[in-house]
């Protein structure tokens, strides 16, 4: 299996422990490695701004811009006995703080405890809420300039602290893996100028992952409960519609909190990787009890193919939300048209109806360093901006293209 080409290969790489009991210097119980991504990208618009995932405050409009996709990360694993192992990754990354501050993405313990058939593992890890999440800053780890927008763009988070336990056995020709996790975010989520604070918020989940072959399939499910509401103006909005006294209006804000409500994530993956020949696709739909965000749906097809040091890949994705009307029962006149207004604005804030043609290559022109290019053609309806911080519905046609590039490397 080529490592480029599954995400999570480049962790398991450093990380799985794989022929490290053979050695036997303490020296060799140790290792540093790293990671990173320089990569420019503009649109053919300035109306709506591109962005990876929701953790980004800010987008790229028609000019060159590097904040997108760059990141440094550097990775530190420890094998403290045959059974034990410590791990951290830290990377520095445009994020919520609209800077390249650092921080720990992974920072966990790892004990074998039956061989390598169970595995529990303590502290921060990557959220495995879809195939290869947690893997997804390694940009060198997969075919694309980056994972997918309609797809890894609507998570906020990349984390969890917590804990999760993985056992392995043989099922027929094949491999079947099941973890399941527990833990909390401790992240922020950029809301207009403020945040929308996710520490705390319990999470946890499982999965169920069957190798055989050339073949790889996984299902997911999995978890947050919100302990923080959103902040202005979806909290003025909602305070001014418990201040009208009106039951029909108080109902509507009441719809509206997060505090206490959960969102449910659910995904389907598969990876066929023969030879030249990688296939991938996903599926995945989310469910939130709170009505301030619609339920969604989202996919993804990514096909390559390798001719020598280089590979042509295209893909499609699509992202759709299911509409939720929200109607306060106020009329709309002084003094209540401004929370119709507002209420209207909301709503449309929310949702996404696109999908996204990519073309591009990859360029594997040295041992660990490889080149990508590609072009997004997104087309969508104009009330689609969820994806774009800031937009408004009509704000745009739908229409926008992203020219992409970038330099993966790992040392």
């Amino acid at each position: 299996m080529r490592c480029w080409l599954l995400s999570a290969c480049f962790g398991l790489t450093l990380f799985s422990g794989s022929g490290m009991a053979e050695m036997e210097t303490p020296e060799s119980r140790f290792e540093l490695s790293g990671f990173g991504t320089l990569g420019v990208a503009q649109t053919d618009t300035n109306k709506v701004r591109f962005i990876r995932d929701q953790t980004q405050p800010e987008g790229i409009g028609n000019k060159l811009d590097a904040r997108t996709d760059s990141l440094i990360g550097l990775q530190a694993y420890f094998r403290a006995t045959d059974s034990l192992e410590f791990v951290t990754q830290a990377i520095s990354r445009y994020g919520p703080h609209d800077d390249f501050r650092p921080e720990i993405s992974w920072a966990f313990a790892k004990y074998a405890i039956n061989s390598n058939n169970l595995v529990l593992r303590g502290g921060r890890l990557g959220m495995e809420l879809y195939m290869l999440a947690d893997s997804r800053h390694v940009g060198y780890s997969y075919l694309t300039v980056r994972p997918p927008v309609d797809f890894f763009g609507l998570l906020a988070f990349h984390y969890i602290d917590g804990a999760d336990l993985v056992g392995t056995m043989p099922i027929g020709e094949g491999v079947l893996k099941i973890k399941g996790f527990a833990g909390q975010a401790n992240e922020l989520a950029p809301i207009g100028n403020d945040f929308l604070s996710l520490r705390g918020n319990p999470m946890y989940g499982m999965y169920a992952d069957y190798q055989e072959g050339h073949w790889q399939w996984r299902a997911t499910y999995a978890q947050m409960t919100f302990k923080h509401d959103l902040p202005p103006p979806i909290a003025t909005l909602q305070a001014g519609l418990y201040a009208t006294n009106i039951p029909s209006a108080a109902a509507t804000a009441n719809s509206m909190a997060l505090t206490d409500t959960t969102s449910r994530f659910y995904s389907l993956g598969a990876v066929y990787d023969k030879g030249p020949l990688l296939v991938q696709a996903m599926l995945s739909q989310v469910e939130h009890e709170s009505h301030i965000y619609e339920n969604t749906q989202a996919g993804y097809l990514i096909t390559g193919y390798r001719v020598g040091e280089l590979t042509p890949f295209a893909a499609y994705s699509w992202s759709k939300s299911k509409s939720r009307h929200l109607s306060s029962g106020l009329p709309d006149i002084p003094p209540f048209a401004p929370l119709n207004t507002g209420l209207q604005g909301v709503q449309g804030r929310v949702h996404t109806d696109q999908h996204t043609y990519t073309l591009g290559s990859r360029w594997d022109f040295r041992r660990n360093a490889a080149l990508k290019a590609q072009v997004d053609f997104i087309r969508g309806k104009p009330e689609s901006v969820f994806l774009y911080p800031g937009a408004s519905p009509g704000q745009f046609d739908g229409k926008m293209n992203v020219y992409s590039l970038a330099l993966d490397f790992v040392f």
